[in-house]
């Protein structure tokens, strides 16, 4: 079944595989780049006695160095018949792309991480066929992250981090500079990423403190203009003014009044809410687009 936290796992390493370096780094590999994944088709049905499918399938194509193929699964709880699935995504990829395969499986419980590690052997003693041990990225792989320009430099690692570690005792001083060092982004960026996080943190307790953080960092010191502030209120203002000449142009244009290129552009480009608030009050009676930009006449 798809939960939310393979939805998370999904995006988050189709969209920046850079995430797996914890990975790369056990395996004594060089940082991942992201240009060096292409994203692979994740069906690995063949003919269709049954469906299966991988969450993230991606090839690893660095110009130095091995090629190979990465299988991503998110795993919640322990699932004998899920062992056997990861057997047959490795053995069918391998035939399939004529690459080495690595499994790895996602895990937010520390219990569920150990099992998962394997290995799952296919044998008839003392003989065994098939091994299949997944690289498991959980509480004892994933780096907790408790540094905010880790957060800046890593954000995907730091997402992945606050996710893997929601169980753990240190899991609210994590979320906390998860989602401080995540202001130091673009609004749209840091929406992004707080989306990304609480869809991963699934029903957990955790979610619910992270959707708090996701309210309240920026008004741990209301009113001091923090960094954090100053850049979260200027995104939350520009949002404002782009919507609000949006709605200028939707109702001149409903209304048919023909408007210039250079009166398009000082609308658009116009950062004061209180101007855009009077042209749009004129907007709705003006019989001419510069009748919005008029000066105020004398008070009577």
């Amino acid at each position: 079944m798809v939960t939310a936290t393979h939805e998370a796992s999904h995006r988050l390493f189709q969209e920046h595989p850079e995430a797996l370096a914890p990975v790369f780094a056990a395996l004594g590999l060089p940082p991942p780049l992201k240009t060096d994944f292409h994203e692979l088709s994740p069906d690995v049905t063949e003919i269709r006695p049954m469906e299966r499918r991988a969450d993230t399938v991606l090839k690893f194509e660095p110009d130095i160095g091995e090629h190979f193929v990465l299988a991503v699964e998110a795993q919640t709880k322990k699932d004998p018949d899920k062992a056997k699935s990861w057997s047959y995504y490795v053995a069918y990829l391998h035939a399939k792309y004529d690459l080495p395969v690595l499994l790895v499986v996602v895990c937010r419980d520390r219990s569920t991480a150990s099992w998962a590690t394997g290995p799952f052997e296919c044998a008839v003693d003392p003989w065994t066929t098939q091994v299949t041990r997944p690289f498991v990225l959980g509480p004892q792989t994933v780096p907790e992250i408790t540094d905010e320009t880790v957060v800046a430099r890593q954000p995907a690692l730091a997402a992945l981090s606050a996710i893997v570690h929601s169980d753990s005792r240190r899991a609210a001083a994590i979320l906390e500079t998860v989602a401080r060092g995540l202001m130091a982004f673009e609004p749209d960026t840091t929406k992004y990423w707080f989306e990304v996080v609480e869809v991963g943190l699934e029903s957990t307790p955790t979610r619910e403190n992270w959707r708090k953080l996701m309210q309240n960092v920026v008004t741990h010191f209301p009113g001091h203009r923090t960094l954090f502030e100053e850049k979260y209120l200027k995104g939350v203002a520009e949002g404002k003014a782009e919507s609000k000449a949006e709605d200028i142009l939707r109702v001149l244009s409903v209304r048919g009044l023909t408007i210039s290129d250079d009166d398009r552009a000082r609308i658009t480009t116009c950062t004061d809410l209180d101007t855009l608030t009077t042209w749009f009050d004129r907007s709705l009676t003006a019989t001419t687009a510069e009748d919005l930009f008029a000066e105020e006449g004398p008070a009577s």
